[in-house]
């Protein structure tokens, strides 16, 4: 199996190491590392180099437009995504490739690192149940620091829709009218507890517009496009 591991970054050059440390270090070697540096200003794009890895580079400032060009760059039969503030465990590419079988994408569970045991109990198990509703009512909700993909059913629906977030639920739902999206909870990532810097009242309620969107009627939704 040939996967390309894209990494969206935009100034990362403090959090990029860690996470291309564990991409490098996975008990199934991928066939490439992408960073896309998307017009960073800081040492971003010569930390990835130091790494040895693929640098792309996009200038139109966004995570969507970083991950459609990481896409398109990819060589691999598969494309798997994680953040640059994020740390996949050293057995997660192996656990989502486990249950590639009859699926065109793949996706696992979060937990945030350096926060309190409460933070990190429900961040966890919290997610977790999140997760396995969300696939028992037939809404895969991929995140983007953790999910893998056909590249050609990608190609096929449009890649990730020009949005300024939600970009990798949205891509779970059009991938889901054209083939399964499989959830592997043993494919666990960590990062950073940057994502509740507007509170938990704001990430629980991004939650629930995800539980809530249509995934048949999203892209009449102002602000949203297809491809």
């Amino acid at each position: 199996m040939r996967i390309s591991v894209v990494i969206p970054a935009r100034n990362e050059e403090a959090f990029l190491p860690k996470a291309l440390q564990a991409v490098l270090a996975q008990t199934l070697p991928p066939f490439e590392v992408i960073v896309v540096d998307n017009a960073s200003t800081d040492r971003t794009r010569e930390v990835a180099e130091g790494f040895g890895v693929r640098v792309v580079y996009c200038p139109r400032k966004g995570v969507a437009y970083a991950r459609q060009a990481g896409l398109l760059a990819a060589r691999g039969e598969w494309v798997a995504m994680t953040d640059a503030d994020s740390i996949p465990l050293p057995t997660w590419l192996q656990s989502l490739s486990r249950h590639a079988k009859g699926a065109i994408a793949l996706y696992g569970p979060l937990r945030f690192y350096g926060v309190s045991p409460w933070t990190a109990l429900a961040s966890e198990w919290g997610y977790r149940a999140f997760l396995n509703l969300m696939a028992f009512l037939g809404k895969p909700n991929l995140a983007g620091a953790n999910m893998m993909f056909l590249r050609e059913a990608a190609l096929k629906v449009g890649g990730f829709p020009e949005v300024e977030a939600r970009e990798d639920v949205l891509l779970g739902w059009k991938l889901k009218r054209v083939g399964r999206v499989r959830y592997v909870p043993e494919a666990l990532v960590l990062t950073s507890p940057r994502r509740l810097k507007g509170g938990w009242g704001r990430f629980l309620a991004q939650q629930v517009k995800n539980l809530l969107g249509d995934p048949r009627g999203y892209f009449g939704e102002a602000g949203e496009k297809e491809r």
